[in-house]
């Protein structure tokens, strides 16, 4: 199967994208943002879509999907041009006494091994972590949203201390620092913003040792910003978040020579409310 690196060697292009419903965004010519960005490996989030149709989306490609099992919810999956080896699901392993996963954590962590020119791997994440809303009645969502980030920090951990490259990516829904905001002033007491959330990336960072890629090579900011609302004039005056991440360890980062974030140019040409973030690695 043939590969946009195969040309360049050791060149991998990985992109990050959550599609806000894998249907809707090849309706909206997702395929054709595709066709001319030609990533090496593609990292999907809120896919919201059976196996057998996500299979039918990316034809061609090398595919690992983990749906949600709550139907019309998450979904997450790796598509890759090159052959995969491993593949994990999930992060039940991480909580706690190895129970299963509730529903609502299923369809958010899928890792797989890429199979790279010169024969090693590099581990994939595509991660779609709880948004969360700290609304009263709404408590319950927070508290998932904590103990699902107790478990991501637990593979991060592990993943970190790797020797080989790992990233992990995706729609991390929290923005990290007020430069990933806006409106960071009017969002202080709110879910995706909260100081408690913000603690878990800066452990993430500062203890474990993962590069944020999009800051590292996005400059100081404000911005590059990756969501925005549907609604209003957000898109248009670019009042949005950075929540949508890739995240490198120690073995990958220095490898990162290229990352931006593909806004389309204008509100119509969008084919979901984020905009996907590309890194080009030096493998």
């Amino acid at each position: 199967m043939s590969s946009a690196c195969d040309g360049m060697s050791g060149v991998l292009t990985v992109a990050t994208a959550n599609v806000n419903g894998i249907r809707a965004a090849f309706r909206r010519n997702m395929d054709a943002w595709i066709a001319a960005r030609t990533p090496d490996v593609l990292l999907l989030q809120e896919v919201r879509a059976p196996d057998e149709l996500v299979h039918e989306y990316l034809d061609g490609w090398h595919v690992a999907h983990l749906p949600s099992d709550l139907k019309g919810r998450a979904g997450v999956a790796v598509a890759s041009r090159r052959p995969l080896h491993a593949v994990r699901t999930g992060l039940a392993a991480h909580g706690p006494d190895g129970e299963p996963e509730p529903p609502v954590d299923t369809g958010r962590w899928v890792e797989a091994d890429v199979e790279l020119p010169d024969g090693g791997l590099l581990t994939v994440v595509s991660a779609y972590l709880h948004s969360g809303t700290n609304t009263p009645g709404k408590e319950h969502t927070m508290a998932a949203k904590y103990a699902h980030l107790d478990k991501v920090t637990a593979r991060l951990a592990e993943l970190a201390a790797a020797e080989h490259p790992a990233v992990v990516a995706g729609d991390l829904n929290i923005a990290h620092r007020n430069e990933d905001i806006a409106n960071w002033r009017g969002n202080l007491k709110n879910a995706g913003f909260l100081p408690e959330e913000r603690a878990y990336v800066d452990r993430w960072l500062d203890e474990l040792g993962w590069a944020d890629l999009g800051r590292a090579h996005g400059g100081e900011g404000p911005g590059p910003y990756t969501w925005w609302s549907w609604r209003g004039q957000s898109y248009v005056n670019d009042r949005g978040w950075r929540i949508d991440y890739q995240l490198a360890n120690a073995a990958l980062a220095p490898r990162a020579v290229k990352v931006e974030v593909d806004r389309a140019p204008t509100y119509e040409e969008r084919w979901s409310d984020h905009a996907a973030v590309v890194a080009t690695y030096d493998l």
